[in-house]
């Protein structure tokens, strides 16, 4: 069976002798390392397509680049008529978010008002083309509104206090921009798409359970209710310690928990994930430090993750960054679930 396959036959349920290992489709876009090697030794690639266009007609978004340190430095300016919100990164890294002073939320509310969104398969249909068997496609819809504003917009410190405080400007936002993500999400349910992620970033140990419960689990509920029936499938990304709320997850209708990650990253075993989720599936991330054990505990270790979440419904994913002993640790890892 070709990755493509053995994705689907898992997704489905299906118990199958060999689970797919998988990688980002950033990291090949963006690593430069021998992807060939590796895809003939058997890797899969995870693609993700953008599935829905937005037109925001109150805002102009004008991003200038630079050099700075040896790095390319993107200056990034978003302009209204009530005032400018900016940003600036360094390489892969954000350096300052555009919601720094309570009347930037009321900018950004500005900014995204009266935004417009249609239905696309063009990104989907060429991520579909370059990955052929060797994978799958998932029709992305970037994040919730909380997590949107908590990681790309205000950052942890600014967002945790004005939620605390119940910022109205804040809280005004959130209710604006939910209803512009169902508006999303109606134009996502229209594409091709079948599995469509959310880049949540989620780990509890950022918000804790309580704003969880009050804040994320009724837009979760909108998001699946509207998609019941759809035939489409909702997985999430959480990366992060999860036990908190681990009975809350099990209640909602996820597909899947993408990126699950064990101690110290997160705080829940493979394990302890499939007794409390047994019918979700499991994109699993095999901590990062594995590969630089032994290549003998890193088989060990590889075993055991697929033994806890077998029979089915899982798959092992480089998903966080790829290991520095690509070069052997990967056919290792590869070889070990051939032999499965």
């Amino acid at each position: 069976m070709t990755n493509r396959q053995l994705f689907y036959a898992s997704m489905a349920g299906g118990v199958i002798g060999q689970p797919v290992y998988a990688v980002y489709d950033w990291f090949v876009r963006n690593r430069k390392i021998d992807w060939k090697s590796l895809f003939d030794q058997g890797l899969g690639q995870i693609m993700h397509a953008d599935i829905v266009e937005c037109e925001r007609p109150n805002v102009s978004i004008v991003e200038t680049r630079s050099e700075q340190d040896g790095k390319i430095r993107r200056d990034v300016v978003w302009t209204t008529d009530i005032g400018e919100l900016r940003e600036w990164y360094l390489g892969e890294w954000r350096m300052e978010h555009l919601i720094k002073e309570d009347e930037d939320y009321r900018i950004m509310a500005r900014a995204l008002s009266g935004s417009r969104f249609k239905p696309t398969n063009v990104h989907f249909d060429a991520a579909e083309k370059e990955v052929g068997d060797n994978g799958i496609t998932l029709g992305q819809l970037d994040r919730t509104p909380l997590q949107k504003i908590q990681i790309d917009y205000a950052g942890l410190e600014k967002f945790s206090i004005d939620l605390a405080l119940e910022n109205q400007d804040l809280l005004d936002l959130i209710e604006l921009m939910n209803k512009l993500k169902m508006q999303e999400l109606e134009c996502a349910l229209q594409t091709k798409a079948t599995q469509i992620k959310l880049w949540e970033n989620l780990s509890i140990a950022t918000m804790g359970p309580e704003i969880y419960r009050r804040q994320l689990v009724p837009m979760y509920r909108r998001i699946l209710g509207r998609m019941h029936g759809s035939g489409k499938k909702l997985q999430v990304h959480y990366d992060g310690q999860l036990r908190l709320i681990a009975e809350d997850i099990a209640s909602l209708a996820f597909d899947g928990i993408d990126s699950l990650t064990q101690a110290p990253e997160g705080d829940m075993t493979i394990a302890d994930a499939r007794r409390v989720w047994p019918d979700k599936f499991l994109w699993m991330h095999p901590n990062l430090e594995w590969y630089s054990l032994s290549m003998d505990q890193l088989e060990k270790n590889i075993r055991r993750m697929a033994g806890d979440a077998g029979p089915g419904r899982y798959c092992l994913m480089i998903s966080e960054e790829v290991p520095a002993t690509w070069e052997t640790a990967v056919p290792v890892v590869l070889r070990t679930l051939k032999a499965l």
